[in-house]
């Protein structure tokens, strides 16, 4: 054995309209919470092109950086690789190829785009506890935690 299978990370992609509010804080959550055990992606069914000045804001806000994400399309990312896809909210359809082996997995997260700061701030707080406990599940389930011993 040489063990690859427990040390490969994670993959999780998270799917909005735009790529430009809610699945980029999706993604810069995960990868800030998931401590590198999760390599964590975000795509637009239909990409804005830019990551709008405000979901910047809101993250920085809470110590994260957007560095290096930009807006990308379903084209753009292995989608078939995904362990999980997730997509953000009901207007967005994730088309998942076919022979996926990965987890569709449904949030209702309202859109914050055109909106005050105020809601980009809600949006990201909702999202954040989202992403912690999707992590919490998918990572116990692939580390295995250990089953209590039944009493003698």
């Amino acid at each position: 054995m040489n063990g690859t299978s427990s040390a490969k990370a994670l993959e999780i992609l998270f799917v909005c309209v735009g790529n430009s509010c809610r699945s980029q804080m999706a993604e810069a959550y995960a990868k800030k919470l998931s401590e590198g055990r999760v390599r964590a992606w975000s795509a637009g069914s239909h990409p804005l092109g830019e990551i709008v000045p405000e979901t910047a804001t809101v993250l920085a806000e809470k110590g994260i950086s957007l560095e290096g994400h930009w807006s990308k399309s379903l084209e753009d990312v292995p989608v078939e690789e995904m362990d999980a896809v997730v997509g953000m909210g009901c207007e967005v359809t994730c088309p998942v190829p076919a022979g996926f082996k990965g987890r569709l997995i449904e949030w209702n997260i309202p859109d914050p785009f055109g909106h005050e700061l105020a809601f980009y701030r809600s949006v990201r707080d909702v999202i954040a506890r989202q992403v912690s406990n999707l992590l919490d599940e998918l990572l116990e389930q692939k580390e295995g935690a250990p089953a209590a011993d039944p009493a003698p």
